[in-house]
This record gives structure tokens, sequence and C-alpha cells, in this order.
């Protein structure tokens, strides 16, 4: 019998509800990062994995890792797991059925009595959502060795520094210059779509091609501020003009190349702020702040390069100047491994489970995890796409059909070395 076989969706929907009651009063489902109620969590997270039969600890970089032993001392681990953390008036799934997916196929190789030959570890990631400190992903940023001594100085609102913060989780800060992992043999994630792909063409599995890379530009005009009612149009310096021309821009440049069959594309401006911000005034200053997300690194490069120059053309145009474009973040597109996605697909279709490859708009703690080894990621719908939202929704059917196929494409890892 398949070890998915002994996946129990009861068990697995009262810990999804277990741990969305542990929340911040009136405001569901709230467990920031570093706060008491992700600590109560991580302690109730905690005594599953005790009760699992999972060795517990926490890590140099503050993440949770409860361990299942395997016969084969040194063959090396498999790893799955995502995050507990949320946004504020966060989800019930996002990063949280991950975990408590892999728990439960952990609990699932048990009851089948069957004993992998690689350690298995199950992880909550530290802080995933942007945090207080202004970074994402801290935990599996420490992991990989990628949480520099700069992101360590960051400071919370309440003044409390990142370091402290990470050992007041219980990790080693002063630990995290270097990779803390050379025994991952392969990482599994389990996510919510987080969009409507899968819902929309009735597919039950998402198998994760790539994580899109990410690039933030910061942009600014400035102009002239004059009195609105009495500066004829042709004499303007209206800084709010290669603004908006720049928002059209964007969005009709992502959209085409989106078309094209250029891989994933979306760009968003999100932020457009104003100044001086009155109604009777032609504003002096225009900020924007565009989000990149692509999974094919030479088209992000290109379309930097002509918002570069659209924003050059505005500014001229309107008689304004381009007094700042600069690149805020960036990171590459992180490929899935093609074996690992090939397994998942495999254990779905054994399953008699439909599939569809994607690349993820979202980021992920899997994308810092591939710096250590091969990754995969599987992606369940989730109700109307919805997510960071308290409506957010995952079907109990599909929380099991996927962590069936997590369990399955585990099984199916183990044997191959």
């Amino acid at each position: 019998m398949s070890v998915a076989a002994y996946i129990r969706p009861d068990r697995l929907q009262a810990d999804l509800d277990a741990l969305a009651a542990i929340t911040d009063p009136g405001r569901p489902h709230t467990r920031r990062s570093f706060s008491p109620h992700f600590l109560e969590g991580r302690a109730w997270l905690a005594d599953r994995f005790r009760q699992a039969g999972l060795t517990t600890r926490i890590d140099d970089a503050g993440n949770l890792i409860g361990r299942r032993p395997g016969t084969m001392p040194g063959l090396g681990t498999l790893m799955s797991g995502s995050h507990s953390d949320t946004v504020p008036d966060g989800g019930r799934f996002d990063g949280i059925l991950g975990v408590l997916a892999a728990l439960e196929a952990a609990r699932a190789f048990a009851d089948a009595g069957l004993a992998l030959r690689h350690d298995l570890d199950i992880v909550d990631f530290l802080a995933e959502e942007p945090s207080d400190f202004g970074l994402s992903c801290i935990g599996s940023r420490g992991m990989a060795g990628a949480l520099s001594a700069e992101h360590r100085t960051l400071r919370a609102p309440w003044d409390e520094g990142l370091a402290d913060a990470i050992t007041r989780m219980g990790g080693a800060p002063d630990r995290l210059d270097t990779p803390r992992r050379t025994d991952i043999r392969a990482f599994f994630e389990l996510h919510i779509e987080q969009g409507i792909v899968l819902e929309q063409a009735g597919i039950q599995i998402g198998v994760v091609d790539a994580i899109a890379g990410v690039t933030r530009l910061d942009i600014t005009f400035t102009g002239r501020a004059d009195h609105a009612g009495t500066t004829p149009m042709d004499l303007r310096q209206d800084a709010a003009v290669p603004a908006a021309a720049i928002v059209t821009f964007v969005h009709d440049q992502a959209s085409t190349l989106a078309r094209s069959g250029a891989g994933h594309v979306t760009a968003t401006c999100g932020v457009l702020a104003l100044s001086p911000g009155a109604s009777n005034v032609v504003p002096r200053a225009a900020r924007l702040v565009v989000d990149i997300r692509v999974s094919n690194r030479p088209v992000a490069e290109a379309l930097v390069a002509s918002i570069r120059s659209a924003c050059i053309e505005a500014a001229a145009a309107s008689r304004t100047t381009l007094a700042r474009f600069t690149i805020q973040s960036d990171t590459h597109p992180t490929p899935c491994d093609p074996a690992l996605a090939a397994l998942v697909e495999d254990a779905a279709h054994a399953q008699g489970f439909s599939t569809r490859h994607m690349v993820s708009g979202a980021g992920h703690d899997a994308a810092f995890v591939a710096r250590l080894a091969p990754t995969a990621m599987l992606f369940v719908p989730c109700r109307d796409g919805r997510s960071h939202d308290p409506d957010e929704w995952c079907a109990p059917e599909d929380a099991t059909r996927s962590t069936m196929v997590l369990a399955e494409a585990l099984a199916m890892r183990d044997r191959i070395d």
C-alpha cells in the first residue's frame, strides 16, 4: 500500500484549525514573527512534532526543526516544510499548510511502518513573511548563509536588533556567516498557489518550475509646485505627468511580454506618492516604486532598461527632471530541480491527480534552500486565489491531495540513493 494511503485528512484538518486559533485577538489569522503569539504557535508546533516522534531543535538561524532519523546514517537528509508566521490579518494556510503537511507525511511514514533510509527534517522557517525588521525569509537566508552581517544589524520599531531577536528565538546569529547545512539531498515545499490559475483550470496540483526573481525600482520625478488654478497648462512642470506615463508604460510593457511567451512576467506600480499632495497645487515631486517579477533574467534586465529609457523620455516631454532611478532590491529567478519536479508530477499522476507546470510569482523559503540543495515546490489551489487575507481558504480535499503527493514524492526520492 502506498504511504499516501496513510495520510489522515481529519488529523491534518485538526492541526490546521488548532494553529489557526492561535492569533492576535480580533485579528484572524495573525502571528507576526518574533511576537508572543508566534512563539505560542511555535511551542504548539514543537509539541506536535514531539508527539509524532520527531526529535525537535532550534537551529542557528532560529528555524524549528523536527527530525525523523533514517536507517542509513550519513546518507543525507530529505527536508520539507515552510513557515508558520503570517502577514497582519493574514490567512490560515499560507506557509502553515506546508509545515503541517510535512508533519502529516512524517506521521504517515510512521503509521505505515516505513523506515526511510535518509533522515527526514520537517522545518518551520523563521520569519518568511516581511518582518518588522524590513526583511523576509530570515530563517532560510540564515540556513543558506545569506543573512549578512549588515542584515543582522537591522532594527525593529521597538528597537530590538535582528541578531538579538534571533537569539531570543533560540538561534545563534554569530554563526550565520556561512551556510549551516551540507547534508540536504532534497527539499520539497508545499504551498497554496496564492493565485487563481489552478482553480480556474480545474487542475489539482501545480508543479513549480521556477520561483520568479523580484526587482524593485525606486523612481522620483521632480518639477515645480504652482497654483493649480492660475498656472497655464503649457507652462507647468507637473511631476505627476511623467509618473502617470510610467504607470501606463509599465503595465503595457509587462502585459506585452507576458503575452509574447517570455515566461512569467508581472510588473506593478504599488507605490505612487505626490508632493505636496494638495488638490490645488501642481505636484512638485512624484515617487513610484515598481515591483517586477520575472522567471527569465534577461527579460527582467531588458524590462528595467526599457523603463529607464521611458522615464528619461517622459521627464523630457513634461519639462520635469528624473531625480532618481535606483534599483531598490534585486533577486534572480530560482529554477527548481527538474528531477525533483518530475518526482512530484509522477507522485501526483500515480494517484490519478491532474498537474500543471507553472512559475511562482511569489517568493518562498525554497528560493534560499535551493542554494544548498535540489529543491521542488508543489502548489495546491486556493479559493478565488485569495491569500494574505482572513478569507484565504484551501478546501480540505485539496489539502489532503497535496499532502498525499508530498508524502509519495518524499518516499520516491528516498529510494534513489
